[in-house]
């Protein structure tokens, strides 16, 4: 049923946990079938350079979110952007048709904590605009 691959991952899985202060959240899952799935990332440079999740759902959830932080880690927003679920799902060496969504869940983790940063980064600068305008009036 699932690659050697997804059993790796699932027993082991790579960059578990959370990351205090975070530049970026995503949190995602589907109601349907419990899945939840929260990625962390710390951007310097617009590049991940630390990525991390924590998710409550099956086996193959586990290893797609193990593996889309494998696969961003050190990658440019725009190069994470680019990654799609049938990346995550041919990197497992395929998931039964039944698991994909879970590869959906892990491309649609990265780009909502890629949102959550590239929104902080925007009201940030908004703020620090805002600002400069009080200092001149």
């Amino acid at each position: 049923m699932y690659s050697q691959k997804v059993i790796d991952l699932f027993m082991n899985p790579k960059n578990v946990g959370r990351i205090d202060n975070a530049d970026g959240v995503g949190e995602v899952g589907n109601p349907v079938c419990g899945d939840v799935m929260k990625i962390y990332l710390k951007i310097e440079n617009d590049r991940i350079v630390d990525v991390k999740f924590e998710t409550f759902g099956c086996a193959a959830a586990i290893a797609t979110s193990s593996m889309v932080t494998e696969m961003v880690k050190g990658k440019t927003l725009d190069e994470a952007l680019k990654v799609t679920n049938k990346d995550v799902a041919e990197a497992l060496d395929g998931l039964p048709p039944q698991k994909l969504h879970c590869s959906l869940l892990a491309e649609e983790g990265i780009k909502a904590a890629i949102e959550d940063y590239l929104a902080k980064k925007s009201n940030a600068k908004q703020e620090e605009s805002e600002a400069k305008q009080c200092a001149k009036a």
